[in-house]
């Protein structure tokens, strides 16, 4: 029986997550421009490889964020530690926004520009995870993977509204307005709205697996240890951020630059696709409570094994009509969210309710910053080394037979009771 209390708190954790992941995922939108701003070179590569480095950086801190607000979401409870997310997001997001460029400080800005993303980034590290264990804690016996794939909605509905926005702007403005001042506006408007989440938040209660176990005496509990468990979690996730910061975050800048479209053109297309992708994901973590999370998972795993490479030989031959480009995008969308629907509840009931948000934010964060933070710097810098545009897709192959590997290694939990 899904009650209004339920719906009102799984609201304020995805409706809070949203506000996040636009946060974050806006800077990957207008990387090219920033790398103008703060990072000026010789060439246009170079700026955008900077511009992504610091992006990928951004990333060091979600490793650090995971364990501190982790380990707090266990101790002092889940409400807790979302507040203070939300709260970290924001303030790192306005001081994006609000930053002189290099041609006003010098060098101060890109320092600070990083500062800003490893506070952005410690702040993500904390919110994934807390967030996953919040909504599927709440979740009715049976819906796990229906209530779970909300919040996999949620960070998707962020990077929708980060990249509709960014293309919005792209096209009401010009090219010389969007590089002097219409960046900032994403960053300022993320900001302001932070205090819409930390409301919401402040309303919550702590869900009923975390107020069980507090509860209940503390016994040792058995089974594999919880660094044992944070592995299993690192190699669930490495072909879900790939794919991500790959198909997702970068894509709107190998579109534009490999297929010749304009940067609006190639975040409307971007934009289709994340649509798609939210329209999949409940699909999909619903059909996971009936049919269990495994075949939906190791699906797309194999889907990335083989698809990538002839898709991006033919997307960069040169002839491709913008209508198949949005529609490759949504069918990759579509493969994605098999995962994205029954992944959150998936990676959260490997895991016992007391060591839930401290070892599934640990494992799923290193594995988001070694693999996810660096995908689209790593895209460029192997499509230089190798000379092809082609060149990212072995980084989605290699990501898809890890991650294969680990699902076949774990048993089917959606018929269980959550420990």
């Amino acid at each position: 029986m899904v009650t209004a209390d339920t719906r009102r708190v799984i609201a304020a954790g995805a409706i809070g997550n949203v506000l996040e992941w636009y946060d974050f995922a806006v800077y990957g939108y207008v990387a090219a421009i920033i790398g103008r701003n703060f990072f000026p070179g010789s060439d246009e590569t170079t700026e955008l490889l900077k511009a992504f480095l610091t992006f990928g950086l951004g990333f060091v801190a979600r490793p650090i964020g995971g364990i501190v607000i982790g380990r707090m979401g266990d101790t002092h409870g889940r409400k807790a530690a979302l507040l203070l997310t939300i709260f970290l997001m924001a303030a790192g997001t306005v001081m994006i926004g609000i930053l002189p460029t290099y041609a006003s400080i010098g060098v101060a800005a890109p320092a600070l520009l990083l500062f800003a993303r490893l506070m952005q980034g410690f702040s993500t590290g904390g919110e994934w995870g807390g967030s996953t264990a919040f909504i599927v804690e709440w979740a009715p016996k049976g819906r796990r993977g229906l209530f779970g794939s909300f919040q996999q909605m949620s960070v998707v509905a962020g990077l929708l509204l980060g990249s509709a926005f960014a293309a919005l702007l792209n096209t009401v403005l010009t090219p010389a307005q969007m590089g002097d001042w219409g960046w900032r506006i994403p960053f300022l408007v993320g900001g302001l709205l932070g205090p819409i989440g930390i409301y919401m938040r402040r309303t919550i209660e702590e869900t009923p697996a975390y107020a069980k176990v507090l509860s209940v005496s503390t016994a040792p509990e058995t089974g594999p240890s919880g660094l044992a468990l944070a592995a299993r979690a690192f190699g669930f996730t490495i072909v879900w951020t790939v794919c991500f910061y790959v198909l997702l975050t970068y894509m709107p800048s190998w579109t534009a630059k490999y297929m010749n479209l304009s940067s609006a053109a190639a975040l409307w297309s971007n934009s289709i696709g994340l649509i798609a992708l939210i329209i999949g994901i409940p699909i999909f973590g619903h059909l996971s409570d009936r049919y269990g999370r495994r075949p939906l998972l190791l699906t797309c795993c194999i889907a990335f094994v083989v698809l990538p490479w002839p898709l991006f030989v033919y997307l960069s031959s040169g002839n491709v009509p913008y209508v198949v480009l949005v529609l490759i995008q949504i069918a990759i969308a579509l493969l994605i969210s098999l995962y994205s629907g029954a992944g959150p509840a998936a990676i959260a009931e490997i895991f016992p309710t007391r060591r839930r948000s401290t070892w599934m934010t640990t494992g799923y964060a290193l594995s988001v910053a070694i693999f996810g933070g660096s995908a689209p710097y790593l895209s460029i810098w192997m499509i230089q080394k190798f000379g092809t545009p082609i060149a990212p897709v072995y980084y989605l192959i290699a990501a898809a037979v890890i991650s294969t590997v680990v699902i076949w290694s774990l048993k089917e939990t959606a018929f269980d009771d959550l420990a």
